[in-house]
C-alpha cells in the first residue's frame, strides 16, 4: 500500500497517482497551499480589457487587416482588390491575402473566402459564396454582394476575426 502524502488515502502498490484526490504518488512533498497577497490577488481578478485599436502609420495602404486573435497586422497596399482565403497544396488558384497560417482551416475560412475592394470613396467586402459565411459586425452577407466597410468594423470569415483599419489619408 501507498499512503497519499496530500490525503492519506491508501493506493495500491505502484500507484503513480492517488485514487482518492489524483496528486501525483511519485512526488515526495504533499501538496500546499499559498495564501494570496492581497495586491496581487486583485491584480488576477482584474477584468481583461478588449485591446484598443492600433494606429496605423500613414502610408501606401488603404486598409489594413487586424487578425485580433494574433494580433498582426496585414497592410495592403499597391492594387484596389484582394482576395482573402487560405491556400491548400495543390490548389492552382491561390488567394491575395493567405490566410493559412492563422490557423484558417480550422476556423472554417474558404480557400477563396472574400474579396475586399476599393472604391472611389468608399471600401466593400463581397462573400464569394464560401463555405462557412462572412460576417460583418455579426451580420451575415449575401453572398455576390457588396457590403461598405467603416472603419473599425470586424469581419468574420468563417470563425476568423478580423478588424477593418482604413487609412484616411
Amino acid at each position: 500500500m501507498i499512503d497519499c502524502p496530500n490525503c492519506h488515502h491508501h493506493n495500491t502498490a505502484g500507484s503513480a497517482f492517488c485514487a482518492e484526490c489524483g496528486v501525483s504518488l511519485l512526488a515526495a512533498d504533499p501538496l500546499t497551499t499559498q495564501k494570496m497577497q492581497p495586491e496581487h490577488a486583485a491584480a488576477v481578478a482584474a477584468p481583461k480589457r478588449p485591446p484598443p485599436i492600433p494606429v496605423v502609420a500613414p502610408g501606401d495602404n488603404w486598409v489594413t487587416l487586424h487578425l485580433l486573435e494574433s494580433g498582426d497586422l496585414l497592410p495592403l497596399t499597391e492594387r484596389n482588390e484582394f482576395t482573402l482565403g487560405r491556400s491548400t497544396e495543390g490548389q492552382p488558384i491561390l488567394p491575395d491575402v493567405d490566410l493559412a497560417p492563422y490557423q484558417a482551416y480550422t476556423r472554417g475560412v474558404s480557400r477563396l473566402h472574400a474579396l475586399i475592394k476599393r472604391g472611389i470613396d468608399d471600401v466593400v467586402l463581397v462573400d464569394l459564396q464560401s463555405g462557412n459565411g462572412t460576417f460583418v459586425n455579426g451580420k451575415r452577407l449575401v453572398p455576390d454582394e457588396e457590403c461598405v466597410l467603416s472603419n473599425g468594423d470586424v469581419v468574420s470569415l468563417g470563425g476568423l476575426k478580423i478588424q477593418v483599419l482604413l487609412n484616411s489619408s
